[in-house]
């Protein structure tokens, strides 16, 4: 409003100038200027969303929950990573400084992480601040780890082809109390949180705890601060698919708390 009394105070001041000069009107291109600037100056930013896959996928993976977003009118940037190739605190500082730089400036910036990208706002987080960070969804993060990093690294062999698929990322989200999931602490930012409970693979099932997606348990995504929690019927590899979750996401993003 104090913008917008400003334009107007400017084009007083002009015709004032152009009636003092004996001209009868400024020149039409001055006015459409002015006028411009005024109308840029009260239209509201656009929120941005940052989406950020999880380990071993890509950007391609939030292609759909994109063009959900992009919908609903928020400007996305859907940030891949290298996610198999480096730990995770060398993942964060590639990948989120990277979609910040993209974002508008006075924009408020949320978040909508699948998996262990939840894990790569919580660690960047937890060293640096976002100055108009606004919400965080996270879909079936390992916010506790989770046991299959556990279960697939007692054995040698095991171990091993998990590492040659996962990379060092993957062997850091454990369940092990000093794992870097448990280290990084509560959430202090505004964060919900959706887990699934349908699973497409008989074989992980039998690794993990129920209720869980097929890789990460439902008790294993719940963060100490978080705003919201719920639980869907959804798996884990295609949870960002599920009509239901992009539902509950537009939900949080809009209102900061899911649909019951």
């Amino acid at each position: 409003m104090q913008r917008k009394s400003s334009c107007l105070f400017r084009l007083g001041l002009i015709r004032s100038l152009c009636k003092h000069q004996g001209l009868s009107k400024p020149p039409a291109s001055t006015l459409y200027s002015i006028g411009n600037s005024a109308q840029r100056m009260a239209l509201p930013q656009r929120e941005t969303v940052v989406l950020l896959h999880g380990l071993a996928r890509t950007s391609r993976s939030m292609n759909t929950l994109a063009k959900a977003l992009r919908k609903h009118r928020y400007q996305v940037i859907n940030q891949g990573y290298p996610s198999n190739r480096h730990p995770v605190e060398t993942l964060a500082m590639q990948a989120i400084p990277a979609a910040l730089k993209q974002c508008s400036a006075n924009s408020p910036v949320h978040f909508v992480t699948h998996s262990m990208g939840g894990i790569l706002v919580r660690h960047y987080l937890s060293q640096h601040k976002i100055k108009m960070l606004a919400r965080v969804v996270m879909l079936a993060p390992p916010n506790k780890g989770t046991e299959l990093v556990d279960k697939l690294s007692e054995l040698l062999a095991t171990r091993q082809i998990f590492r040659l698929l996962n990379g060092p990322a993957g062997t850091q989200l454990g369940t092990h109390p000093d794992s870097l999931p448990n280290r990084l602490g509560r959430a202090e930012f505004e964060s919900g949180i959706i887990a699934g409970s349908r699973s497409i693979s008989p074989l992980l099932s039998a690794l993990l705890p129920k209720p869980h997606d097929g890789k990460v348990s439902v008790a294993s995504t719940k963060l100490e601060g978080m705003s919201d929690h719920i639980t869907l019927r959804a798996s884990h590899t295609f949870m960002m698919n599920n009509p239901q979750v992009i539902e509950q996401v537009l939900q949080f993003l809009q209102h900061g708390a899911f649909f019951r």
